[in-house]
């Protein structure tokens, strides 16, 4: 998902720089080799974000039969799994649930009759939901629950037909990962545990149903839809969702799902997504996923995109008209390799999925659209964790977190499983040279394919097959200073953006005389470069040079997200009254929370911002997801503005603590998260 020491000192977070500059390998692809069987870790995996119990029994495959209803806002009907019995003494089958209705759970007998079986529903958990417990003496070898889902599932949104790009039919879409996909199937609701599965879903005749399956691009709408995953997943990949949708090709194994009047813009927009899976191929090994097509979902969407297989989900945001964003696209198609096929054994190991995606995305985004663009992308998000750590907890700034580091693992630190996972990555490939870093990765890829593995593995494996094989060029101690300790370690990579050179230079000479750049310069910068021209600005500017900055950039009312996110903010914490009206109907618009949330921190900040900004998320709640209200409330019930107003910097060198042309290349921000995420956990 899309998608962000013990400080060893600022200092030295400011000389590590940023890297993602290899280039492409040539060599064609090969058939992967076979998966081989991943040694055991000594101890069992303790997931505890789930109450499901893998050691004793696992789900093999999950068979689904629903009905979707626009109205109730509900999906109801059977869940089927077949069961793999680890522990012959085990007497029950424990599943995740959060807010579902259990209406009855029945075991297929030896005649394939089906009997009822005892079970009981704990207590909510604020986090985890509720435990269900199911009586199963005999151990059989397929259980059912038939069940119903709650109008305000954490993992579902359902959208009025006003709320959607055509405004003639409702929309609905799943969001399953952290811990969601327990709101809408009763699942061992843990990475641990894959699963392949098929579903029968009764819709509306007018709602065209897609999941994270075998979807049929020239599939007819019918109210009545069957999906089949051969390949096992783990619970967070499950995903659903239906409406106005219709299908664009890209190539013979790639297309757009979208609302009618975005298909052909979207596929437009994503229009070398074919190119990405083939460098994708060559570097890492085949795409085991058959097809991969994307579908562009409404603004609520809380994500830049997830990488749920054979169907990303993505954002309208990063639809630009001049593919300056597609890295959202190379960030989930790279999870196809780095997430999907070889997955993190609990959250707590999220750096394994989104540390390992970045990195591929990068070196996707410079086979494609070269070194400075690459470079660029992770100058950005340098500045994302070097904002972050100055003040997020030392304990969320190491890759592996330990256990009871967060209390729900949506509150993991975006910028550290993504920015700092990739950062290690790219210290790797430094150390050991692209071609040798290359062939482990790939094997590493072939090793654990479709397993779920925790970090310990991965450094074993890493050990054994680039250390080892290697001898003198790393210690262990090195690579686990970089997993277990906060703060980025002295030593890691630098890189320069020559881009960024010119972009600093012209703010520097703005800020001095107030002249700005000539058009020559400007009318070639990319998103990258406006990004960064505007989060290199003081921390506030005077309503005179904002106004000046607006009459010649037009930033106020951009529909470009990533400037959004940067531009009302400054404008927020300058007191440009001028942006409000445009800040309104972009929260009210856009319910992505990475785009969304600096400006709601910036407003609640001072007691004027804070009343605004209640006004604005009471009209826009309708619109957004339940992870994006949860964000939202949080960040508003938590606002302490009368402690942390103050007067707007009248000059606009006040309150500088913000870098100089001098310090281009070591700044960040992910341009897309995570996906993750991804922003928090964007990703997914």
């Amino acid at each position: 998902m899309r998608h962000p020491i013990l400080m060893l000192s600022l200092a030295a977070i400011l000389a590590a720089g940023c890297n993602r500059d290899p280039a492409p390998a040539t060599e064609t692809a090969q058939p992967a080799a076979p998966a081989t069987a991943a040694a055991p870790a000594a101890a069992a995996i303790t997931d505890e974000f789930s109450y499901a119990q893998p050691d004793k029994v696992r789900i093999a495959d999950l068979a689904l039969d629903l009905a979707l209803d626009f109205a109730a806002k509900q999906l109801s009907g059977t869940a089927t799994y077949t069961l793999e019995w680890k522990d012959q003494s085990a007497t029950e089958l424990v599943l995740d649930t959060r807010a579902l209705t259990i209406d009855k759970v029945e075991a297929e007998g030896a005649g394939g009759a089906w009997a009822p079986l005892q079970f009981a529903l704990a207590p909510e958990d604020k986090t985890l939901g509720s435990k269900l417990t199911i009586q199963t003496p005999q151990r059989p070898a397929k259980v059912r629950v038939t069940y119903k889902t709650s109008p305000e599932a954490s993992g579902l949104q359902w959208l009025e037909a006003s709320m959607t790009a055509g405004k003639q039919h409702p929309f609905m879409f799943s969001q399953s990962q952290q811990i969601h996909a327990r709101s809408w199937v009763p699942l061992q609701d843990t990475p641990q545990v894959r699963f392949t599965y098929t579903a029968h879903v009764t819709a509306p005749a007018e709602a065209m149903v897609l999941m994270s399956a075998d979807n049929d691009p020239k599939a007819v709408r019918d109210g009545d839809y069957s999906f089949k995953m051969p390949q096992k997943i783990p619970s967070y990949l499950l995903a659903i969702a239906a409406g106005d949708l219709v299908f664009e090709p890209i190539s013979q194994r790639a297309g757009v799902w979208a609302e009618p009047d975005m298909a052909s813009r979207a596929a437009e927009e994503f229009s070398d997504t074919e190119k990405m899976i083939q460098t994708a191929e060559k570097l890492y090994g085949p795409y085991r996923w058959d097809r991969y097509d994307i579908l562009v979902l409404p603004p609520s969407f809380p994500y830049g995109g997830m990488e749920n297989p054979r169907l990303t989900f993505a954002t309208p945001t990063v639809v630009t008209g001049d593919k300056s964003l597609v890295s959202l696209v190379a960030h989930e198609l790279a999870h196809s390799w780095s997430g999907n096929l070889v997955t993190f054994a609990t959250p707590n190991d999220a750096w394994l999925n989104e540390g390992f995606t970045s990195y591929v995305e990068n070196r996707l985004i410079e086979a494609l659209y070269g070194q400075e663009r690459a470079a660029q992308e992770t100058v950005i998000g340098r500045n994302e964790l070097k904002a972050e750590y100055k003040t997020i907890d030392p304990k969320l700034q190491v890759l592996s977190l330990k256990p009871g580091a967060v209390a729900d693992p949506d509150e993991a630190s975006s910028s550290t499983v993504y920015t700092k996972g990739a950062w290690l990555l790219q210290f790797l490939e430094q150390r050991f040279g692209r071609a040798d870093f290359d062939a482990f990765l790939r094997g590493y890829f072939d090793h654990y394919a479709f397993q779920s593995i925790p970090t310990t593995e991965f450094l074993k494996y890493a050990k054994a097959n680039l250390l080892d094989k290697h001898p003198g060029k790393l210690t262990m101690q090195e690579l686990e200073q970089w997993v277990y300790e906060p703060g980025i370690p002295p030593g890691a990579p630098q890189v320069q953006s020559r881009g960024f050179s010119v972009v600093d230079a012209a703010r520097v000479a703005w800020l001095g005389s107030a002249q700005l750049p000539a058009p020559a310069v400007t009318s070639a910068w990319s998103t990258q470069e406006w990004v960064h021209f505007i989060e290199s600005m003081p921390e506030t500017l005077t309503p005179e040079q904002l106004k000046q900055l607006d009459d010649a950039y037009k930033f106020t009312g951009t529909p470009n997200g990533e400037i959004a996110q940067r531009w009302y903010p400054l404008t927020v914490r300058s007191g440009y009254a001028e942006a409000r009206p445009a800040i309104a109907e972009f929260l009210q618009r856009i319910g992505r929370r990475k785009l969304i949330m600096p400006t709601y921190e910036a407003l609640v900040k001072t007691d004027d911002g804070l009343a605004f900004a209640k006004d604005v998320f009471a009209k826009a709640r309708p619109g957004y997801h339940p992870i994006t209200t949860a964000s939202v409330e949080a960040t508003i019930a938590q606002a302490k503005p009368a402690a942390a107003s103050a007067t707007p910097a009248s000059d606009a060198a006040a309150a500088e603590d913000k870098p100089t042309a001098d310090d281009a290349e070591k700044n960040a921000t992910h341009t897309d998260g995570t996906s993750g995420t991804a922003e928090p956990a964007e990703t997914n």
